[in-house]
């Protein structure tokens, strides 16, 4: 018999879907292009950097052909602009929101000559939204960018600009800032029985936070809808016992007691 699984996804599922986030490399040899459902890659021809998925990135990278840039977000000023940021900012929103949209108003997919989109109302996302290449901002953090972090860290550690130990920590230190936040600021939403309400702005949240948190915030719903039903349940007990104490003062009335 299976085992029910936990409502949102895993944490091995979410670093699964980052593989699509576009990252830059160094190759070391050359490679023709290789045709893909997203398009084309570019020839690789070193020492010329290029842009391919990262799932790409990373067989290249244990194959030795090639070596990963990593964003300007995970160096270690980033790093610390970034946690100092969260912990002096509003506490009621994050302070790292996700990357700016591409300067046009379309963009096009690897290989393709024309856009695949084009207008204002476009939501851009991985991997159109290259938050995580070389040419990324450093004070923006992507939509996965703590699932790319900790692959870099564990399979590119050699890439990275500081020792992998000193950023790993850096790394852990902005998660805890910005997971005391969340579960603050779903305190101060409503969640935890506010009357006056509320809600929480999300943006700027990653993908593994929010898979993360999202057990946390349906154990409290569910604590306060069992409060609730239990509240509810009492109220009725009484007003139940109040009527019968009635119904027995009329019939001693109707008896002349």
């Amino acid at each position: 018999m299976a085992l029910p699984l936990p409502p949102g996804l895993t944490h091995a599922e979410v670093a699964f879907l980052s593989e699509m986030e576009m990252v830059t490399v160094v190759p070391r040899q050359r490679l023709e292009s290789i045709k893909l459902l997203s398009g084309a890659t570019p020839p690789l021809r070193p020492p010329a950097r290029a842009d391919l998925p990262l799932w790409l990135a990373l067989l290249l990278k244990k194959q030795r052909r090639a070596n990963i840039v990593p964003p300007p977000w995970l160096h270690p000023a980033s790093l610390h602009d970034l946690i100092h940021r969260e912990t002096k900012s509003d506490p009621e929103k994050f302070s790292a929101p996700p990357p700016p949209r591409p300067a046009r108003a379309h963009a096009s997919a690897p290989g393709r000559s024309r856009p695949l989109y084009d207008g204002e109302s476009v939501s851009f996302s991985p991997p159109f939204l290259h938050g995580c290449t070389a040419a990324a901002p450093a004070g923006y953090l992507p939509y996965h960018w703590l699932e790319v972090a900790e692959t870099l860290l564990a399979h590119a550690a050699d890439d990275m600009p500081a020792p992998a130990g000193e950023i790993r920590g850096l790394v852990r230190d902005l998660v805890e800032v910005r997971a005391a936040k969340m579960r603050a600021g779903i305190g101060r939403a409503g969640v935890l029985g506010d009357e006056d309400g509320g809600f929480l702005d999300l943006t700027g949240v990653g993908a593994i936070e929010l898979a993360e948190n999202r057990g946390f915030v349906l154990g409290v719903v569910d604590g306060v809808r069992r409060i609730g039903a239990s509240a509810e349940a009492s109220r009725r007990e009484e007003e139940e016992a109040g009527g019968d104490g009635e119904e027995e003062d009329e019939d001693d009335e109707d008896m002349g007691i």
